[in-house]
């Protein structure tokens, strides 16, 4: 049993070209950006100013959004197949409120932001590393995406005692058991 700073979480990679090693079919991230997304991305543009800022530090990107599909998908597998960019997509962990707070963890985790529309940030004008998080490590099966933060950052370890009393209040006041497992 190991036991690291961070977080796993129930959702692994989107499609299996992903796989950086063939032979255990994972993907595995030193030092990348991770990029939160409240959103599903179907068409490459979006991304574009983003994937290049990213391209120019040689750093590999993990890509955690509620949804990455067609042209999007396409180019992303073929820019890491050709390896232009190393990149990995993940379906956000959790549904409706749950994701939100589950993306919103992340962000604390690997000091980032979500991007989200619904407070004013389009991805398209995401153009460089400044709202992207950070890891030491990121492992990534078809199961799972494990993010490894072992880094001693103060600012960060306040954040993250400060979300869990948040959710230790939260369970206190709640009468719902679905609420309180959850």
């Amino acid at each position: 049993v190991e036991v690291v700073k961070g977080m796993r979480f129930d959702r692994g990679y989107i499609s299996q070209y992903f796989a950086t090693n063939r032979e255990k079919m994972i993907t595995e991230f030193e030092n990348p950006y991770i990029l939160l997304l409240d959103q599903k991305v179907s068409t490459v543009q979006p991304l574009v100013p983003v994937l290049e800022a990213v391209a120019h530090t040689g750093k590999p990107l993990v890509l955690i959004a509620d949804d990455v599909d067609g042209e999007a998908l396409t180019a992303l597998i073929l820019n890491n197949l050709k390896g232009s960019i190393k990149v990995v997509a993940v379906k956000a962990p959790g549904f409706g409120d749950r994701k939100k707070e589950m993306l919103e963890d992340i962000a604390i985790l690997t000091n980032g932001e979500v991007i989200t529309e619904q407070l004013g940030i389009k991805l398209e004008k995401v153009n460089d590393t400044s709202k992207l998080g950070t890891a030491n490590r990121v492992i990534v099966t078809k199961d799972h995406t494990t993010i490894v933060h072992d880094k001693n950052n103060s600012d960060i370890e306040k954040k993250v005692n400060s979300r869990c009393e948040q959710i230790r209040e939260a369970i206190k006041d709640t009468t719902s058991d679905y609420e309180k497992e959850k």
